[in-house]
């Protein structure tokens, strides 16, 4: 669907939205009505007051709803079937025993953080959260403390690499939008992803989670014996007892995968996504032509979600049917994805708002109003993305309008591949930032971590504003220097 011309001014629209959120705000947290039954009557009044033509408003509220929904509904519900299984079997605590037994336990959240910087490289940020998540739950309830002081860490880096690292969608399109090298982007924006990390992400959460306590959320994965001898199915998981596997009592007696089994079956999904952001790399580069018959087929492989039902299936024959029978492991699932439709929705809701406003213009009537700003261009760069970013909720939108709307401005410039690289890092440091009520990244975090909405902006939304702030920093210190 596309954007409707814009039927207000760039201040009338943009109070608009503030007054959106000031609204959804208000609803949730004082009001305390449900997020999704908010979101959803929120979306309704901001399509009208912004000038959507009645007859329009429907389609306007589906299109951010369905596109979201869409993708996290499949992504979630496979990423909880394989956390349940990791969790149930051991193989999460074998992970997370391999990882502090490397770093130590005083260094536990940095092991995290590092594997994800790792695993971020090929995966977006939404499915490597949620694949990492059973291993950021069976590490914090070992060790104890806020569970920000785990979770944050990962989440900031995956984030990260996701915002500013090739082959994510974002960066590329960005630099090919400038005419920037590919390649240095990748070689520049890599470092600078990980320096903005343990800045911006790493100490800022360590300092959060000290300050904010944040229990681990029983819904999701439910607490288990630690790994060891016991296998105790989700339905009474969490009361600790011995299992019950279609209405049967079950006690399990096996041994924990072992780690190579463990981290084989964590690759796989990203062994797979690899070839689909790798391939169209390649694709939109020109090094490999479109429509190569071998290709497609790997970059289907590498869609996320057939790479994740893949890895469902895969988990269950090497994990789940050592010890049980494919009915067992149907209910298990069963139990698994019943907490996560609240998540599903409330996810969904939120790309509907961040939909309606960009379908009434809000963004577009920014970027005329903003791309003739007298200032230095990575300067203006990092401000429109910004406020691209904090009007509609979407990094990736921000990343793309900005780069477009600079790069004329850009051509006449002369730059080398060096300095367009720091602006297509100045961009992503800008599409960052404010994640609020309107990005549906803020409610996948929200309900996962089980934190409300007041301690998310006070958490996450205040780290991702650290990580992008510390990212434009570096790159404007470099374009000084240059």
């Amino acid at each position: 669907m596309e954007a409707i011309d814009p039927a207000y001014s760039a201040t009338t629209l943009l109070l608009i939205a503030a007054a959106a959120v000031a609204v959804l705000l208000f609803l949730i947290i004082k009001v305390k009505l449900h997020a999704f039954v908010a979101l959803v009557l929120v979306s309704l009044l901001t399509a009208l007051a912004a000038g959507i033509p009645a007859g329009d408003v429907a389609s306007a509220m589906s299109f951010g709803f369905s596109n979201t929904i869409g993708s996290v509904a499949l992504l979630v519900g496979f990423g909880v079937m394989i956390g349940r299984l990791l969790e149930l079997t051991g193989g999460a605590q074998v992970l997370a025993d391999t990882l502090i037994g490397r770093f130590g336990e005083k260094r536990a959240p940095l092991a995290l953080g590092v594997a994800a910087l790792l695993f971020g490289f090929p995966i977006f940020f939404d499915a490597g959260l949620v694949v990492f998540l059973p291993i950021i739950m069976t590490v914090a309830r070992r060790y104890g403390g806020s569970l920000l002081l785990y979770a944050l860490p990962a989440a900031g880096a995956f984030a990260a690499m996701h915002a500013m690292v090739p082959p994510h969608p974002g960066p590329v399109a960005a630099a090919e939008a400038l005419d920037a090298s590919i390649g240095v982007t990748l070689l520049v924006g890599a470092p600078i992803a990980i320096l903005s990390w343990y800045v911006g992400a790493y100490l800022v959460s360590q300092v959060l989670g000290r300050r904010v306590q944040v229990d681990v959320p029983e819904a999701l994965f439910g607490r288990i014996n630690g790994g060891r001898e016991e296998l105790v199915a989700p339905a009474e998981a969490g009361a600790g007892g011995a299992g019950h596997v279609g209405g049967q009592a079950t006690t399990t007696s096996r041994t924990a995968p072992s780690f190579a089994t463990v981290l084989g079956l964590l690759l796989l999904p990203f062994v797979l996504i690899s070839f689909n952001t790798v391939l169209k790399t390649l694709v939109s580069a020109g090094v490999l032509k479109e429509g190569t018959t071998w290709a497609e087929y790997l970059m289907l492989l590498g869609n996320t979600s057939v790479a994740l039902l893949i890895t469902v299936i895969v988990a269950m024959l090497v994990l789940g049917l050592r010890d049980h029978s494919m009915a067992d492991l149907s209910t298990i699932f069963d139990n698994a994805v019943g907490p996560i439709c609240s998540i599903i929705l409330i996810t969904g809701a939120g790309g509907m708002f961040g939909g309606v406003l960009r379908l009434s213009g809000i963004g577009s009537a920014l970027s005329d109003s903003l791309s003739g700003l007298g200032m230095s261009l990575i300067v203006q760069a990092f401000i429109i993305s910004t406020v691209l970013r904090v009007a509609q909720g979407s990094a990736t939108v921000a990343l793309t309008t900005t780069a477009g709307l600079i790069s004329a401005a850009t051509a006449e410039a002369d730059l080398n591949n060096f300095q367009l690289t720091l602006l297509v890092i100045a961009i992503a440091a800008g599409a960052t930032v404010l994640s609020h009520v309107n990005d549906s990244g803020f409610w996948l975090v929200s309900r996962f971590f089980g934190m409300d909405v007041k301690t998310t902006l006070k958490t996450w939304t205040v780290m991702e504003t650290t990580l992008g702030l510390t990212a434009f920093l570096l790159s404007l210190t470099l374009w000084v220097l240059v």
